[in-house]
Order: C-alpha cells, then sequence, then structure tokens
C-alpha cells in the first residue's frame, strides 16, 4: 500500500492510498481459500469447487466487500501512523467511473482513494498558576430561606369554596375559549383550569377581568397578547376569552411549622429549612460557577492564540445561528431590532463559534494531559438526566443514544470539560468575594468578551449565546408540551 501526501495547507491534509491489484487479488485469493470447503455450489462436493469457477461467481462481491473493509477502517490506521489526529471524520473519495470500479472489483486496476482532512493543531500547554479569578459568594440568611418556604406553603396551601365573588388570592375554577378576529386559535382552550388571582400567571390585564365574579358567571373578557410574546401568531394581537366561572374558593392561612413540613413529607419545620437553604446554596453556586469558568475561558482565549479547524468552526458556527434565528422567529424580531444586521451578526458569531473551538481544544489537551476521565457512572447519572427531562419519552431518547454516532460523545463532552475546570480550580489563584445576591445575579451584558477591559454592550441575543460556553451538548430533543396560549409564562 502507497500513502503519498498531496496537500499539507495548513491544517489541512489529503493522501493519495493506492492498495496495486496484485495486492488487492491475493487478498481476495486468500478469503475464497477460506470459504472454500464452506460453499455449497450444486453439482460439487463440499470442498471441491474449483477455485476459478470460485472465483467467478464470488470474486466481485468478496472484493467489494474488501473495498468496504479498507475505506472503513484504513483511515484511522493511516493517521495514527502519521501521528496526526483528524479533526472531523475523513472525507474519502473514489473513483467514480463505472469502468474503471468494474475494473478494480475484477482485480484488473489498483485500488485508489483519497482521504481529505484537518489535523487537529499541535497545543503548547502554558503554566496555569498565572490565572486568577474572583469566585463571587452570598451570604443566605435567614429570611431569605424563610420566604422561600413561604412561596412553597403558598403553593401547597388548601383552598375551601366561599359563595360571593372572588378577590385577589382566591383560586377560581374557570373553563375558558380565546379568540382572534372572532377565530379560536391554538392552545386557547381550556376546562377546569384553576388560577389563583393575582398570581399574574395569565398574560396582562387577564386575571385582573375576573376579579368580582362568583361561581355560574359568564363574561367575555378583552386582553392584548404581549408584543414579545413567544407565539408569533398571537404576539401584539388583540384577543377575547369567552370565560364560565365553575368555582370560586378562598385560601386557608398559612403557617411555617412542623405540620407544613409533614404535608411535604418532611419530620419536621427545621427540615425543611435545612433542605430549602441547601437548595437556594445550590442554585447561586451554579451561577458563581459559571461567572468562575467564564473568567477561566476568557484567560485561556487571551493565553492562547492557533489556527482552529475550519470544519469545527463551520459545524459549532451552524449551531449558533440555527438558534439565534430560532430565537429571532419565536419573538418575532429581527436582526434589525438587535441593532445589527445579518451580515455583522454573522461575523460575530462566527468569531464566537472559532472561541469555542479554540477553547474545547485547549480543555481536551488540558485534560489528556492530566488524565482526566469520564466514568461509566457519570455518563449513566447524565444519560438519567436527560431521560427525566422529557417523561414519556424515554424509549425515543434511547433509542437516539444508542443509535446515533456521536450522541455519547455529547453526553461526556460537558462532564469532561466541568472535571478539567475543576482541575484547574487546583491550579490557579482562586479569591473568595461576598456579594449581595442582586449582583450575583446581574446580567453580564455589558462585560467584555476578553474579561479585561469594558466592551460595547452586547446584543440580548450574543449574550444569550455566549452565555451557553460549556453547557450540555446534547443535541436538543422535542420539547415537551408547550404551556397553554393564554399563560403568561408559556414556552
Amino acid at each position: 500500500m502507497q500513502v503519498i501526501e498531496t496537500l499539507a495547507e495548513g491544517l489541512k491534509r489529503e493522501i493519495k492510498v493506492v492498495i496495486p491489484a496484485k495486492d488487492m487479488e491475493a487478498q481476495m485469493n486468500e478469503r475464497l481459500e477460506d470459504v472454500k470447503g464452506r460453499v455449497r455450489i450444486n453439482g460439487f462436493r463440499p470442498g471441491k469447487v474449483p477455485f476459478a469457477h470460485l472465483k467467478k461467481m464470488y470474486g466481485k462481491s468478496v472484493m467489494a466487500e474488501l473495498v468496504n473493509e479498507i475505506v472503513r477502517d484504513r483511515p484511522t490506521a493511516i493517521l495514527s501512523e502519521r501521528g496526526e489526529k483528524s479533526a472531523t471524520q475523513p472525507e474519502v473519495a473514489m473513483t467514480e467511473d463505472q469502468a474503471e470500479a468494474e475494473k478494480i472489483l475484477n482485480g484488473q486496476a489498483d485500488f485508489e482513494f483519497t482521504l481529505s482532512y484537518e489535523v487537529i493543531p499541535a497545543i503548547d500547554l502554558k503554566d496555569n498558576s498565572g490565572i486568577a479569578v474572583t469566585r463571587e459568594v452570598v451570604d443566605i440568611d435567614a429570611k431569605e430561606v424563610d420566604e422561600q418556604i413561604l412561596k412553597i406553603a403558598e403553593s401547597a396551601r388548601s383552598y375551601e369554596t366561599k359563595k360571593g365573588k372572588a378577590e385577589n388570592g382566591d383560586r377560581v375554577t374557570i373553563d375558558y375559549l380565546g379568540k382572534v378576529d372572532g377565530e379560536a386559535f391554538d392552545g386557547g382552550k381550556d376546562e377546569d383550569a384553576e388560577l389563583v388571582l393575582g398570581s399574574n400567571r395569565f398574560i396582562p390585564g387577564f386575571e385582573e377581568q375576573l376579579v368580582g365574579l362568583k361561581a355560574g358567571d359568564e363574561k367575555v373578557i378583552t386582553v392584548t397578547f404581549p408584543a414579545e410574546y413567544p407565539a408569533a401568531n398571537l404576539a401584539g394581537k388583540e384577543a377575547t376569552f369567552d370565560i364560565k366561572v365553575k368555582e370560586v374558593s378562598a385560601p386557608a392561612d398559612v403557617e411555617i411549622n412542623d405540620e407544613l413540613a409533614s404535608k411535604l413529607g418532611l419530620e419536621s419545620a427545621d427540615k425543611l429549612r435545612e433542605i430549602v437553604r441547601g437548595q437556594i446554596e445550590s442554585q447561586y453556586g451554579s451561577v458563581t460557577r459559571q461567572k468562575v469558568k467564564r473568567q477561566i475561558l476568557d484567560q485561556l482565549d487571551e493565553m492562547y492564540k492557533f489556527e482552529t479547524p475550519e470544519r469545527l468552526v463551520e459545524a459549532e458556527f451552524e449551531n449558533i445561528w440555527r438558534q439565534i434565528n430560532t430565537d429571532l422567529a419565536q419573538s418575532g424580531k429581527t436582526f434589525a431590532d438587535e441593532d445589527t444586521t445579518e451580515e455583522a451578526a454573522r461575523e460575530e458569531y462566527r468569531k464566537l463559534a472559532e472561541r469555542r473551538v479554540r477553547l474545547g481544544l485547549v480543555l481536551s489537551e488540558i485534560g489528556e494531559k492530566a488524565g482526566v476521565q469520564v466514568t461509566d457512572e457519570e455518563m449513566q447519572q447524565s444519560l438519567y438526566q436527560q431521560l427525566r427531562q422529557f417523561p414519556g419519552q424515554e424509549k425515543q431518547i434511547l433509542e437516539y443514544f444508542q443509535k446515533t454516532p456521536g450522541a455519547a460523545a455529547s453526553l461526556r463532552a460537558p462532564i469532561f470539560e466541568e472535571k478539567v475546570v475543576d482541575h484547574l480550580l487546583g491550579e490557579i489563584k482562586v479569591t473568595d468575594k461576598t456579594v449581595s445576591k442582586e449582583d450575583l445575579l446581574a446580567d453580564d451584558e455589558d462585560g467584555d468578551d476578553k474579561g479585561s477591559k469594558k466592551a460595547a454592550p452586547k446584543k440580548k441575543a450574543a449574550a444569550k449565546a455566549e452565555a451557553q460556553e460549556g453547557e450540555d451538548a446534547a443535541p436538543k430533543k422535542k420539547a415537551p408540551a408547550k404551556k397553554k396560549a393564554a399563560e403568561g409564562d408559556a414556552e
């Protein structure tokens, strides 16, 4: 087999592979000899089929198997022998001439194919001890814990049917039918819907018009969907809702005590406070972690500058661009509404794609050199989390990960990345800083890409895209059913 490099330009490589016809024929003959004793052909005793006849009958099919195996297996071996890693699956090109292909299958012509790929660049790792980050932490007081418990208690409170008119805080049970221009719209109908007045669950103006109604009342109310409503066909539209009130219930008093804890399946109010405090700490901790990680990524971005594989960048850009356009479509906005143009946005997001690819390669190299491993147990936990997100779709999701090439890698990647960040946190300087929860949760839209100085304010879409750096890369699956269109928190 001859391996000839025909292109070495930057990270691009092209390799021509030639396997002489005599070598292909030798491999074919070896396989035919191996099956000779097992072949059953009418008119011949087992093992007595003349080789020429066997070759005539099965030679081309065996040669086709050889070609497929070579194309499948040799590229990996060739790259390994060359000490190279391909950024993506190498592209294989063979002759498309039917007559030439027939000659190869008949052992009359050399088998030639070409590999085209981009190599992963060599990365000279630098000393990480110069990286310094500020870890923002929040002191959680008892008042915040009690406020959160009160919200839980209010969501779990009981209601008792009452006579008379509905007031704010009462729960009404209603049937409703929404219409735009006199025509009912999808998601605008429900029966026996329960709504606590003043909860602001439904679109603005909806709940206020139910105050004062009593069981048995019917009313047509008029509301206007917000201009930024996710469903583009309803955004900014005036709609009417036919309302029928079926029941009005008054809320029972709420107290934070052992009885409340018992209703929630806990042994005491103290245990409830402990759990809620832990949940709040976890929520703030996730934000703290993301901010620290962003600081690390920004400094790594400054430390490492090298050419990135175009195919990886293009794939990453397409993912970002698809999400950006989906967000714009759902909001009914355009690039002009974001004070930019499509051309400028493409340039900005391509730079973001290059950054992500570069940092991904750096983190991969750091993790590999540090011996970071993802365990089978961690992969199973990640898969289980995916299944929990979409109840009722477990079978489809399992089949997706079992049958889709690269799907398992999409589970592994975020786990590996977080473990690399953990490794880096043990090597860099980390300074804790106590901040208010408002400061911790404040949007970082005015922060600079490089983390070193102020930059022009980012557009919302760009900020969202950058905020997703390092998040789970698993392919998106079908989302759970959307909430009814009348609800203000509809997706």
